[in-house]
């Protein structure tokens, strides 16, 4: 079995700086192993301390099945990760569903899988905000004046989405005091402690943290929850050669349930699920999302 590399990128400088493999003269050569191995990044959606070993399960189940040393990465944040693949650095990246807008307009993303829910279909999450139990804060509009919690720029669930529900509230964004906290965990963890009046907690984050029991849901209360998010594709780069993205696909939709749970796991997808074959179809209303916001890369 080829051995896989584990890179953890702690800077964007670094999530750009991977390269590729020298290629000895006795190293793999072939459509489906070009240069000797496959570059995979995954966005830092999880405490990488959960989310590295999760991914490093279906990194070593793809590489045993195509006989081809997965390079991992864990970036810094998305936007790392999409200049990552647009410099041509990674071959393969699991992006967050608004990231994917920006990978795919940008490097060339082509959305080849995701998550299934057990019964053929995409698994899907929500994005919510949430308040202290006694908090007078009861919708969106009531969020006028008070501090909010967002996980990181660039975040479907963590920043466009709330964002959105501000807006379509009517409020403007000198009527929130909106905090980013670095990440959903982050974010949650803001709300728990005290230290802002209202959190984005998607339906992921909270699933996490009520398994791990570092969040009560009773003592908080949801006052809003977005319109279902189908869960985070799994692209390939669009200048790679048709028999490798034709492998790799392949590849993905035969691994076992087992060798892509421990990741599903992380995104609320249970029972786990083998996964299933998506398109840019799949992820349009998150391309009408960043329409309406005119969000740009920048954004990200």
């Amino acid at each position: 079995m080829p051995v896989r590399r584990l890179t953890l990128a702690l800077a964007v400088a670094a999530a750009l700086s991977l390269t590729a493999c020298g290629g000895g003269s006795d190293e793999a050569e072939s459509a489906t192993c070009p240069g000797g191995k496959i570059r995979f990044g995954v966005e830092p959606f999880e405490d990488p301390a959960k989310l590295t070993p999760a991914a490093e399960v279906l990194a070593d189940a793809l590489s045993e099945s195509l006989d081809c040393e997965v390079e991992l990465t864990i970036t810094e944040d998305y936007s790392a990760e999409v200049l990552a693949m647009e410099n041509g650095k990674l071959d393969l990246a699991m992006f967050g569903p608004l990231g994917y807008v920006f990978a795919s307009q940008r490097a060339k993303a082509e959305a080849v899988a995701s998550f299934g829910d057990g019964k053929g279909q995409v698994s899907s999450y929500t994005a919510g905000i949430w308040v202290p139990k006694d908090s007078k804060i009861t919708s969106v509009e009531t969020l006028k004046g008070h501090s909010l919690a967002l996980a990181s720029i660039g975040s479907t669930s963590g920043d466009a989405l709330p964002r959105k529900a501000l807006l379509d509230a009517g409020l403007t964004k000198d009527d929130v005091k909106i905090n980013y906290a670095g990440g959903h965990p982050e974010a949650l963890l803001a709300l728990a402690k005290g230290t802002v009046d209202a959190a984005e907690i998607n339906s992921q984050q909270l699933g996490s943290a009520k398994a791990s029991g570092t969040f009560d849901e009773s003592k908080f209360r949801k006052v809003w929850a977005s319109d279902a998010i189908p869960n985070d594709p799994i692209t390939v780069r669009g200048d790679l050669d048709p028999e490798f993205k034709k492998a790799v696909t392949d590849a993905l939709l035969k691994l076992p349930a087992d060798k892509v749970g421990k990741i599903g796991a992380l995104l609320d997808v249970d029972p786990p699920a083998p996964l299933i074959a998506v398109d840019k179809s799949t992820y349009q209303p998150l391309f009408d999302l960043a329409t309406t916001l005119h969000l740009t890369e920048k954004d990200v």
